[in-house]
């Protein structure tokens, strides 16, 4: 009876051997979102769900998300088994940041160039803002409405504009590049223009060309 006893012990000890702890699992997705949120401002909490189902014992982890995912919020993260038995799973998190955002102090028209008094910041989660919400206050000065904003809106980047590269009607340094010169003359931009954005300029000649707006009333053609 004892013999019996002791190989049912061994029996289950060793299946579980073979089975991937699932605590491991949570703690080295704990550890790749820790990496990736490591820059952000504010405290970090993160919680993640162990798998559904179980898995072959794995000797070499490896997480990933897809380029251009989130970190903050509710995320998924992937995690591939490299060595002795390869398989995927995905694992469910919450990440919260709690930190300091830019909202508006009042009501803002279409158009207004932000300046200090316009903004304030709030403290809050960052993972359930819009990813875009803007966190450095100081680098939007000088930026333009896209819209209307109500007062205590969050600043988003998708809602503004950069300051005006090229202004319509003032004088333009014109620069041409292509392979092998450099050719600069002036013209009049006749529109105004974002830095990145592309615009109309005409020459002394009085031909219209078109390109690319940079800081310092500058348009750039390439050839």
């Amino acid at each position: 009876m004892w013999l019996t006893a002791a190989c049912l012990c061994v029996s289950a000890v060793a299946h579980a051997a073979d089975r991937q702890d699932p605590a491991a699992l949570q703690a080295h997705v704990e550890r790749y979102l820790k990496t990736q949120t490591g820059g952000l401002p504010g405290k970090v909490t993160i919680q993640v769900k162990p798998p559904r189902a179980a898995l072959p014992a794995c000797a070499a982890l490896d997480a990933f998300q897809p380029a251009g995912s989130r970190s903050i919020g509710r995320v998924t993260v992937g995690v591939r088994c490299l060595a002795p038995t390869p398989w995927t799973v995905y694992l469910s998190a919450q990440v919260r940041v709690m930190g300091p955002y830019a909202v508006t102090r009042e009501p803002l028209p279409a158009n207004h160039v932000l300046t200090a008094a316009d903004i304030t910041l709030r403290e809050g989660d960052l993972g359930s803002l819009p990813a875009d919400v803007v966190i450095d206050a100081d680098a939007m000065l000088g930026y333009r409405s896209v819209s209307g904003l109500a007062a205590g809106a969050p600043l988003r980047s998708a809602l503004l504009r950069p300051p005006l590269a090229v202004q319509q009607g003032q004088t333009t340094r014109l620069v041409m590049n292509g392979p092998g010169f450099s050719v600069q003359s002036q013209g009049q931009a006749l529109a105004n223009a974002s830095r990145g954005d592309r615009v109309r300029v005409k020459t002394r000649s009085g031909q219209v060309v078109s390109g690319v707006a940079e800081d310092g009333q500058q348009v750039v053609m390439t050839f």
